[in-house]
């Protein structure tokens, strides 16, 4: 398998980007996740996944190898197909499929364009068991929120003295219920609740 693909871009878009590597032009699909992420870089480095079907070689690029990861898992669920998985990463942060599938939330998951009820739950008890070993629900929650805000604010109610672990949780909760809240509104909504 072709692990890695790392080179010069020469085109870009939302579906998919071509790097130039060695004079080989190798055009890689990728989620919206991955093009949110590898931003305007000239030169760039993609992990891949080689699909090898009677009437296609398809390459799928991705930023990170929990993406990468996350990708093999849903493809492993009958029903879930290459294009399949890439539309599910597009739609959802990696963390927050995570969560929907530890949490058997797969009302959210069959939100997706292309997910039914019936694969919706496939993926559920396909996938979440598999996930709970190796993924804890309040490390995926505190994935799932992780941002400069959530970064400060946490940081601001350890120096105030909780612990961290509860204050997480606490956090979590608040920045569910208000995700767009700034560092300052964060803090104080966390203090009344702790």
């Amino acid at each position: 398998m072709i692990a890695h693909i790392q080179g010069k871009v020469t085109h870009r878009s939302p579906t998919y980007v071509v790097i130039d590597c060695g004079g080989v032009g190798y055009c890689l699909q990728i989620s919206l996740n991955t093009y949110g992420k590898i931003g305007d870089s000239e030169a760039l480095k993609l992990l891949t996944y080689l699909s090898i079907k009677e009437d296609s070689h398809t390459l799928y690029g991705f930023a990170e190898e929990e993406e990468r990861q996350l990708f093999m898992q849903l493809i492993s669920v009958s029903g879930v197909g290459t294009n399949t998985a890439r539309m599910i990463l597009s739609s959802l942060k990696p963390a927050e499929i995570k969560l929907a599938i530890v949490n058997g939330n797969w009302n959210l998951l069959k939100t997706i364009k292309g997910i039914g009820p019936k694969t919706a739950q496939r993926l559920v008890i396909d996938l979440q068991d598999k996930l709970k070993k190796v993924e804890s629900p309040d490390m995926l929650q505190a994935a799932q929120f992780s941002s400069p805000a959530y970064e400060e604010a946490l940081s601001a109610l350890v120096m105030l003295g909780f612990g961290k672990v509860e204050a997480e949780k606490a956090l979590n909760k608040i920045k569910q219920q208000n995700p767009e809240s700034s560092v300052e509104q964060l803090v104080k909504l966390t203090l009344k609740s702790l």
